[in-house]
């Protein structure tokens, strides 16, 4: 297995890609390779600070970088050289199985879709995040891609999601939630409405009803659909409520301290230990990862890509979604 991964993406590159590469290769199974893709000089004069580079690390020479400024369309066209473009190329051409990327999330999402192209079935490719929970975290999608969404679209976001969280999580029958204004069926928008009448007659998906954004976070769904316009205010404010709480902990308790569980909540709040955010519904595995991973996050990461290719995940994907028809 060959997993790409873009060593110019985070705000700090190439140090965590390159940390969490190693990091990552010292769990693997043998038969796992990491190929850094990025800028050859730089990235070997970051490894040359941890010795020599394991058999199993490669690099593909890739002069160019996407900065925030580049429009994401124009990514492929502008810059064919990037890492991003080259990472995900690679795959494109079967010299990898995955590709992981801190880079620029809308040229990350727009090469893949150019290169690695929608999976038959799949109208809407989403991102899927992990959101913490106090108990498992769960799968919310759309978390940005599409910000208008017809129901249909937001059933193939429900086996999407269902087929990643079973494939890589391990959850036999994922539970599926509607996020909505109230828990009752005829609640919200005209779309969550009749989305919800689909779903309750989808084969193939254990919906459970609808779920109200205050009770995501006591746990007990796997999978939480909505379309990227409200995924994506949740998520961000998600984000800002976890920064906050573990800045206050951090000053207000001492760790030496604690008894345990603050290192706890640090762990259950901190995104690296879910590492990054899967683009599903295309032809391959690209995990998109936060401009400020640290080397866990970009291991974790390639600990997800890793599982993603061998529960064939993008396989499963495409059989699940055959059959969900699409108004465009």
């Amino acid at each position: 297995m060959r997993i790409a991964l873009d060593a110019m993406g985070t705000d700090r590159a190439p140090e965590p890609e390159v940390a969490g590469a190693l990091e990552a290769l010292r769990d693997f199974e043998p038969d796992v390779e990491v190929v850094l893709v990025g800028d050859e000089a730089t990235i070997r004069a970051e490894l040359a600070k941890h010795g020599d580079p394991p058999e199993r690390l490669v690099i593909q020479h890739a002069p160019d970088r996407v900065t925030a400024a580049d429009p994401p369309a124009s990514v492929i066209r502008k810059k064919p050289d990037s890492s991003v473009v080259v990472g995900l190329k690679l795959q494109q051409a079967g010299e990898a199985d995955a590709f992981v990327s801190a880079g620029s999330t809308g040229a990350v999402m727009a090469t893949s879709l150019f290169t690695l192209r929608p999976l038959p079935g799949v109208d809407r490719p989403a991102v899927g995040t992990l959101l913490p929970t106090v108990g498992e975290p769960c799968l919310l999608i759309d978390s940005g891609a599409n910000v208008d969404c017809k129901p249909n679209h937001l059933i193939q976001f429900a086996h999407l999601g269902s087929t990643y969280v079973r494939d890589t999580l391990g959850r036999a029958n994922p539970s599926v939630a509607l996020l909505n204004i109230g828990e009752e069926p005829g609640k919200g928008s005209e779309l969550v409405a009749e989305t919800y009448d689909l779903l309750v007659a989808e084969p193939g998906i254990n919906f459970v009803g609808n779920v109200e954004g205050r009770d995501i976070i006591g746990g007990g769904y796997d999978v939480v659909v909505c379309d990227g316009f409200v995924g994506n205010v949740l998520l961000k404010f998600y984000e800002s409520v976890a920064t906050l709480i573990v800045s206050r902990l951090r000053k207000g308790l001492d760790p030496a301290k604690a008894d345990g569980d603050l290192e706890f909540v640090f762990r259950v709040l901190d995104y690296s230990e879910t590492g990054g955010a899967p683009l599903l519904g295309v032809g391959g595995v690209s995990i998109i990862c936060h401009g400020e991973s640290t080397p866990s996050a970009i291991k974790n990461a390639l600990v997800v890509a890793a599982q993603a290719v061998r529960t064939d995940m993008v396989k499963h994907s495409a059989r699940d979604v055959q059959g969900v028809e699409v108004s465009s």
